[in-house]
């Protein structure tokens, strides 16, 4: 645990350094749990939410985009179920007088168990080498299987308790597993109560007359809200869907881990209308759609899992999480939710609007049931981040520090490097990048010794570097050197676009999910 502790702080500390994220208002020292995404990390975080947009809405005939309000009428709320059951289980250590969530106490007592199993399976795989079948490994050997009948039993009980609202009996287990205070080692708890996590704020000129409002929590009710305005106005049939990226906002009394649980963050969402009777295999198809667009950036497959829900939403009679393997281990990044009618049902019954589709094929009206998918920009800018930040033996007794980002991804494609300061040499890469800069975002770095330069454009993560040197100026070819590899080609000024493109055009890469 050590380890990855070590691990993410350097992740932290390597986001602020290269201009990715920092603490927001950190002038007047910071305020918890919100940050700000600085020049490298708004080009990521907007190459992401494009990659998302293009996959789902210009891929897809039948789904649209739209873009809904953060403030909503107030009785939006008690329809969707936020302002009863939008809750946290929270527990107070007596002794460290520190808040904690309840579910997240047992779920990091789960992952210690996890740890274990990665322990048993790394030493197996060691001794048998190639001979190693990690899948028959984890059914037959007695400790792991010990193992994984404990972390499945603990997360059970869990989600039954929850579901049950039995917060007694969810004290109970936190007391059982000997789980103490992560800060002091104290095991002397309060009992657990539910906190609702919505940010309220008012909307008029007097206090007197102010109607009381919330910072929406999610963005999918903007959707809801808006179905019959988009389905009449772009003359959509079912099955089809509305996508939406925006920013919701939760009063998280425990929020921790960086950019992965924050109280004020990015959701980009998704709902599928479809038939009643039909989720089942809409759900499925959503997941199998879902997972190929994460693997299609690259990055493992080994560190993606679904995760089925043994605690379900009020409105949900299906659901599940694809997990990424953060380095403070699995944890959700997407949840695939089959809503059944429950949103625009409630919502016909509070507005008194109705709220149903005609299906000319049934010659019938009905309240559509849906499909979600739903995933948090914050969480994958740390999975894609996290993920790429690597050290690396060049041997000889030095290293490189690396973020080998997706191409696609990365903020910025290519510096441009003059050799040297002189001979011309910084106006012909000045003129490679006005040639470049139409199509790519790309920089101009002309400071210190090449191999700095490299470096720099390394940890930064940028997929190329092109240096002009005196050769340029007799045959017009420039050194393409590509981050990953570290290789570098001579080739024609001319083809370095081409060459570029290759790697980064998103077409390539989301082409990658029909394999």
């Amino acid at each position: 645990m050590a380890n990855q502790e070590d691990d993410f702080k350097k992740v932290i500390s390597h986001a602020k350094e290269y201009g990715y994220v920092f603490q927001s208002s950190e002038i007047y020292d910071g305020l918890s749990a919100v940050y700000d995404y600085g020049q490298n990390g708004a080009a990521l975080k907007n190459n992401i939410k494009e990659y998302w947009w293009k996959a789902m809405v210009q891929l897809h005939g039948n789904i649209v985009g739209i873009d809904s309000a953060i403030l909503m009428h107030p009785t939006t709320w008690k329809a969707s179920g936020h302002v009863d059951a939008f809750n946290d289980p929270l527990i107070d250590n007596k002794d460290s007088k520190k808040r904690y969530r309840a579910d997240v106490l047992i779920e990091d007592h789960v992952a210690k168990i996890e740890a274990k199993i990665d322990k048993e399976v790394a030493k197996a795989s060691k001794r048998f080498g190639d001979a190693f079948d990690k899948e028959q490994f984890l059914a037959t050997n007695p400790r792991v299987v010990e193992y994984q009948e404990q972390a499945c039993s603990i997360l059970k009980r869990m989600g039954k308790s929850l579901e049950n609202e039995d917060l007694a009996d969810v004290k109970s287990l936190i007391e059982e597993l000997g789980i103490g205070c992560p800060l002091s080692g104290s095991k002397n708890w309060t009992d657990v109560k539910q906190f609702n996590l919505m940010f309220g704020t008012k909307l008029g000129a007097s206090s007197e007359n102010a109607m009381d409002l919330y910072l929406r929590p999610e963005t999918a009710q903007g959707i809801f809200v808006n179905f019959l305005n988009v389905q009449k106005t772009g003359r959509m049939k079912i099955p089809f869907g509305i996508a939406q990226i925006g920013k919701a906002f939760r009063n998280e009394i425990v929020a921790r881990q960086f950019i992965f649980r924050q109280r004020e963050f990015e959701q980009m969402e998704m709902q599928f209308f479809i038939r009643p009777g039909s989720q089942r295999e809409w759900y499925e198809k959503w997941k199998e759609d879902r997972i190929k667009w994460h693997w299609s950036l690259g990055m493992g497959k080994d560190n993606y899992r679904f995760h089925d829900h043994d605690k379900l939403a009020h409105y949900a009679d299906a659901a599940a999480d694809i997990e990424f393997k953060f380095p403070f281990g699995f944890k959700e990044l997407e949840g695939i939710h089959s809503r059944t009618d429950f949103d625009l049902g409630n919502h016909e019954k509070y507005s008194s609007k109705k709220l149903q589709y005609f299906d000319p094929e049934l010659n019938e009206s009905y309240v559509p049931y849906v499909v979600e998918t739903s995933i948090g920009v914050d969480r994958m800018f740390l999975a894609v981040f996290s993920n790429s930040l690597q050290e690396e033996d060049l041997g000889n007794g030095t290293t490189r520090t690396v973020l080998k980002l997706p191409a696609v991804l990365a903020p910025t494609k290519a510096a441009v490097f003059p050799l040297v300061k002189k001979d011309g040499l910084p106006e012909l890469a000045h003129g490679i990048v006005e040639d470049l800069k139409w199509d790519f975002n790309v920089l101009y770095d002309e400071k210190d010794a090449v191999g700095r330069r490299y470096r720099r454009q390394d940890a930064a993560g940028t997929p190329f570097c092109i240096t002009v040197d005196h050769q340029t100026l007799e045959d017009g070819t420039v050194t393409v050197r590509h981050r990953d590899t570290m290789e570098q080609q001579r080739v024609p000024k001319e083809n370095v676009k081409r060459i570029i493109a290759q790697e980064v055009d998103m077409k390539h890469w989301l082409r990658r999910m029909a394999d």
